[in-house]
This record gives C-alpha cells, structure tokens and sequence, in this order.
C-alpha cells in the first residue's frame, strides 16, 4: 500500500480534521495546532475568520496542560499560519 501523502506548507505537513489544522510533524519535539473559532461567508465559500494558534510539545509523557507552550488568536487563515510558520521555526531550533 502507498504512503499517505499530506499537503504541505513550507515544506511541513499541514494536516486538516474538522476545524482543527496540524501544522508539523508529530516526529518532531514540537507542533502546531489551530482552532478555526468562527467562519465568513465570501460568495459561495466559507473562509475561516478567527483561528486560535497553539504551539504544542509532542512528549507523550506531560500532562495536557504542560504540552501546551504558546497560544494566540489571529483573524485569518493566512495570517495564522505565518506566526505558526514562524513559532514552529523557533521552538525546532531551539
């Protein structure tokens, strides 16, 4: 069977279930989650309005609460997934 291939944004999988969007890879120390919190209607399309943005640990072993290292809310896809983009960056750097 073939590999599921995921799309991509700056070469990180970009995964979508629901109003939920992970950016990254679960492999790595760290991912990013956003919320779409509400919806717009632009002619026959509904475009996310308001997306809340999460930088996540991936260590199975801390508590929900803990895995939790950076969050903000940002109106618009596009820019949410620039300061995603630029958060995830950061934390796999360091």
């Amino acid at each position: 069977m073939a590999e599921k291939q995921f799309s991509t944004y700056k070469g990180r999988p970009l995964v979508r279930c629901g109003d939920e969007i992970y950016y990254g890879s679960m492999a790595d120390r760290f991912v990013i989650r956003m919320q779409v919190k509400t919806k717009n209607t632009v002619g026959d399309m509904e475009v996310a309005d308001k997306v809340t943005i999460q930088l996540l640990c991936t260590d199975p072993d801390l508590s929900p609460r803990k895995q939790l290292v950076k969050s903000s809310e940002k109106s618009g896809l596009y820019t949410a997934l620039d300061i995603a983009d630029a958060w995830l960056e950061r934390a796999l750097k360091s």
